[in-house]
């Protein structure tokens, strides 16, 4: 098990140095950044990671064995789901899985900032700095991980590691580890349209990379607004996926 996770510390560095030589000297490259900004929201939720091609997780034995206690835990309520009873970040993937509103803001230079409603969480892209690798940022980990930044043309492609292993892939308990780093691919799909493919990278749960992709809708007719665990919030029982996703969890909690 120890030489799984040396030699995957390994290939996350030499994907690290990989990422250092793409990014230019200038914040967003050498032409203006595409405009990305603006409000955006979900269409469809959905609680269980949907992988690109279809399938099932490929998951290492010691994938499926934390990701069946996750579950179990859920269930019989050993384990709390941290970002819905405390209100802590959600994690990556799980963030831009959120039924509710988002903003992406491009400043302030050499930044993207997102800003979600649920929680509420603040993602950090630093568009002027290469990603660092997991040796710089064990002692630092944080919940959604730290992020870097650069366009490719008309995507924004953002590498996130350093992420400590309190937070799920999802909402059913899809597990990860320290070794975690996810590559966002996010552009317009249309002028009211805005596409989120996001890479999971973690060898020691998972046989190989595996991709999900979110698409939102521009929204700028909505204003984000408080969110506080435990309270009433807005109404997103419009949202596709969200009465079935409240179903199953009823169904699945714990009898007291």
């Amino acid at each position: 098990m120890e030489d799984v996770r040396v030699h995957a510390r390994a290939g996350a560095a030499f994907a690290a140095l990989l990422a250092i030589s793409v990014v230019s000297g200038s914040a967003y490259g050498a032409g203006a950044a595409p405009d990305i900004s603006g409000t955006y929201w979900a269409t469809e939720y959905r609680a269980k990671l949907v992988l690109v091609g279809g399938g099932e997780l490929p998951l290492t034995p010691d994938g499926k064995k934390a990701y069946d206690m996750n579950v179990a835990g859920l269930k019989d309520g050993s384990i709390t789901d941290a970002a819905r009873k405390f209100c802590v970040p959600d994690g990556m993937p799980r963030a831009m899985a959120s039924p509710y509103p988002f903003e992406i803001i491009q400043a302030p230079p050499g930044q993207i900032t997102m800003v979600h409603e649920l929680n509420p969480q603040i993602r950090v892209i630093a568009m002027d700095k290469p990603m660092q690798t997991y040796e710089q940022l064990i002692a630092f980990p944080f919940y959604n991980g730290h992020s870097t930044g650069h366009f490719e043309g008309d995507t924004l492609v953002v590498q996130t590691n350093g992420f400590n292993e309190k937070t799920f892939l999802d909402a059913t308990g899809a597990p990860h580890t320290d070794m975690l780093v996810t590559t966002e691919r996010i552009r317009k799909v249309s002028p009211t349209q805005l596409e989120d493919v996001i890479t999971i990278h973690d060898p020691m749960y998972y046989t190989r990379d595996f991709q999900t992709r979110f698409v939102y809708a521009l929204r700028n007719d909505v204003r984000l607004e408080d969110y506080v665990c435990g309270e009433p919030h807005r109404d997103i029982s419009g949202i596709r996926g969200v009465r079935e996703a409240r179903a199953a969890n009823e169904a699945r909690a714990p009898s007291r």
